[in-house]
């Protein structure tokens, strides 16, 4: 009897206990509730924030990513497109299973708003996380650690100065910016930096604000060539660009290691977290440590990058073949960046690269075709070019059941890779399964996939049977996903 009296005892403190875990979880909700309410009402960016979180970024199957154009960031280089952030997106894009598409921002003072009304998703630009920028957006965990450091430039002739002359001219300090004129990008983490650090010392800092189409990079830039005298940046990104020039002084801290990340909406909370923990699962890899040195730490390939004609920082060119395969693409009607794309997938725009399979040349031509079309020496770059547009054209123009020209050039493409008669295959595929025979994406490029299984090439319709589909398939979206950074960085004339 005793024993039963203790047991209902503790069932009845039990309830009590539970019952009130509960009404403080329902209180705690409605607390979160309502001031998520009033942050809604308070706050206008995230009252203006469209509601899109993850669930609906995978329901479209693409990570938008808004990049900044720059030297460390995402840039052109030898026909390929380069960067850190570049780089990481496409890692993160693959873990989530989506497709990356890049878009690059025109004003970085309009970043947020790009961001907020849904036309990205993610902001992959490397910011300084601060309080301030947490009023309007939500910061993914840092990728690194910097600090701010101030820029300048050498007096123009130390190399001819004793070391004391040069050292007068120089700033050692922070506290020596008071009344100096310090250029930065309006609206950059770098003029909360110069206002605290003015407030710190009790003195003023002229503030000059440039352009916020400038990147850091075009900033660094002015104060070697004397066009501003003093500059503030990331210390990485100092380090980096110093290395190309020389005459710049970049040991004067401003800061102390501040945190660097991306940004996401406020209102994106799912989307935030699986970023997260995928930032802080790489990490602690070694290949992020890798890609991180490559773009800043490895000044010899840095100045490498720099000094080539085919960097799109410096010049618009994709390859040292840009004038042939423009002659040769209007002669076709391509878009000149679309044929260089295909080039560069043939033979990385190597004139003597050949394949196992005996294609040789910048257009990769088989012997057989190479005599078919008159091409005397595979090797001649045009040679190569005049044979492969012409291939080309002559396939597109085997498509006269397909109307419109962008399907029409990815058949015509599909063909050059895999051969015409295995393209047409393919479309009888795609009749017999309701798919439609004349477009490329989601049909088409199934059947070509499908075509490497026996149950597939077996049918009765099917002339010409095995194809291994997977090449094609990747065949057309690599040198169209290229094409789409090459529309990026070079203008179409």
């Amino acid at each position: 009897m005793k024993n039963k009296k203790i047991n209902r005892l503790y069932t009845f403190i039990i309830l009590i206990i539970a019952t009130l875990f509960l009404n403080l979880a329902s209180c705690k909700q409605k607390k979160e509730d309502t001031l998520s309410q009033q942050e809604k009402i308070i706050n206008p960016f995230v009252a203006n924030s469209v509601d899109r979180d993850l669930e609906d970024i995978k329901k479209d199957g693409v990570l938008r990513a808004l990049v900044v154009y720059s030297s460390t960031s995402y840039f052109l280089y030898r026909g390929q497109a380069m960067g850190f952030e570049y780089e990481l997106l496409k890692q993160l894009a693959k873990h989530l299973d989506l497709k990356l598409e890049i878009v690059v921002s025109k004003d970085l003072d309009t970043q947020f708003e790009v961001l907020n009304r849904g036309d990205v998703d993610l902001i992959a630009h490397g910011m300084t996380i601060t309080n301030q920028r947490k009023w309007e957006v939500d910061f993914t965990e840092h990728l690194y650690l910097t600090r701010q450091v101030l820029v300048q430039k050498m007096p123009d002739n130390y190399l001819n100065m004793t070391w004391s002359a040069t050292q007068k001219e120089l700033i050692h300090d922070p506290i020596e910016l008071i009344g100096k004129t310090v250029s930065i990008r309006k609206n950059s983490a770098y003029i909360e930096r110069l206002l605290s650090l003015s407030n710190e010392m009790g003195g003023n800092i002229v503030i000059d604000t440039l352009d916020s189409k400038l990147s850091t990079d075009e900033i660094i830039d002015m104060v070697a060539s004397g066009e501003i005298k003093y500059t503030i940046a990331d210390e990485n990104l100092a380090q980096i660009n110093a290395s190309f020039n020389p005459n710049l002084k970049i040991d004067i801290p401003i800061s102390f290691s501040q945190k660097i990340g991306w940004v996401t909406r406020k209102k994106s909370s799912k989307f935030r977290a699986v970023v997260d923990d995928w930032i802080v699962s790489q990490r602690r890899k070694m290949n992020f440590n890798v890609i991180y040195n490559k773009y800043f730490k490895n000044k010899r390939t840095f100045r490498q990058r720099i000094r080539s004609d085919y960097y799109s920082l410096k010049n618009n060119q994709i390859s040292k073949y840009d004038d042939l395969i423009k002659q040769h693409a209007t002669k076709i009607g391509w878009d000149w960046r679309l044929l260089a794309s295909q080039v560069y997938q043939e033979s990385r725009f190597d004139p003597v690269a050949k394949s196992w399979a005996g294609a040789s040349g910048l257009m990769q031509v088989m012997p057989a075709t190479a005599v078919s079309l008159g091409i005397k020496d595979v090797s001649d770059p045009h040679e190569s070019i005049r044979g492969g547009t012409d291939y080309l054209d002559k396939l597109y123009n085997r498509f006269t059941d397909i109307n419109d020209s962008i399907n029409r050039i990815k058949f015509s493409l599909a063909s050059y890779n895999c051969g015409y008669s295995h393209v047409r295959d393919a479309q009888r595929l795609a009749k017999e399964n309701n798919l439609d025979s004349t477009v490329w994406s989601d049909n088409v490029e199934k059947m070509i996939l499908a075509l490497s299984l026996p149950k597939n090439y077996n049918k009765p319709f099917i002339k010409y049977g095995y194809v291994r589909g997977e090449e094609p398939a990747n065949y057309i979206e690599q040198i169209f996903e290229r094409y789409d950074h090459y529309r990026q960085f070079i203008p179409l004339e």
